[in-house]
């Protein structure tokens, strides 16, 4: 709790200074049959906010894992930023932030710190790099380098978008925890224009590449699950 009452105290003063941009709500159910450790049939609930402020930004998401055996599972991660700077490099708009994530589950949090670098070249949305140090609740701390993106498209008169993030984490050899990658995406048709929705409505897929699963070598997960996925 001490460890996060820092970063607890530096979001109430930029929240009490900041100003709101924009904003977004969102709802995903996920079903997949291909999970690792555990059971490998799931059904997965997802809310998620995120926010662009004066002051940088913030992205929040709690998942809630049922699995077939009954197994039920909640997670999530709050992940806020704070501008540095901002500049451009061959005509493309640069932003440097100062970055932390918290990862909360049953019986563990862990804290991230460190820097992004935020983009948007041509057909993307954005295009995010960070790099973390990880304070982790229990055992090493390691590293974390995080890609996320976002790119829309269309095939004829359909709206798509392709999505997601990269997570790696370097090894810990003292527990026996190997490097770790992994690589989520979204692909995902917008029914919106059809169901005369203003937001997104979409509905796809999702497919996890996810080397050495928790660092466990060996538990390599390749999961694609049904994608339901609404914005309001």
């Amino acid at each position: 709790m001490k460890k996060l009452l820092p970063i607890f105290a530096l979001c109430l003063v930029s929240s009490a200074q900041a100003e709101t941009l924009w904003s977004d709500f969102s709802l995903t159910y996920l079903n997949g049959s291909h999970y690792q450790v555990g059971d490998n049939e799931r059904q997965v609930g997802t809310f998620e906010y995120v926010t662009g402020t004066t002051w940088g930004g913030a992205f929040l998401f709690v998942d809630r894992l049922e699995s077939s055996n009954g197994d039920t599972e909640t997670y999530g991660e709050f992940s806020p930023k704070f501008s540095l700077h901002k500049f451009k490099w061959e005509e493309q708009d640069i932003s440097l932030a100062a970055a932390g994530t918290i990862e909360f589950g049953e019986g563990f949090t862990h804290y991230l710190y460190g820097l992004s670098i935020g983009t948007k070249p041509r057909f993307f949305n954005f295009l995010n790099a960070a790099f973390y140090r990880r304070n982790n609740d229990s055992g090493k701390d390691n590293w974390q380098m995080t890609l996320t993106w976002a790119t829309p498209f269309e095939l004829g008169e359909t709206k798509w978008m392709f999505d997601g993030f990269l997570d790696w984490a370097s090894a810990i050899p003292e527990q026996n925890q190997s490097a770790t990658m992994n690589w989520t995406s979204q692909v995902k048709w917008d029914l919106a224009p059809y169901m005369g929705l203003k937001a997104p409505l979409y509905i796809g897929f999702e497919y996890a590449y996810w080397n050495s699963k928790f660092g466990i070598e060996g538990v390599d997960e390749r999961n694609a699950s049904f994608l339901l996925k609404w914005h309001f």
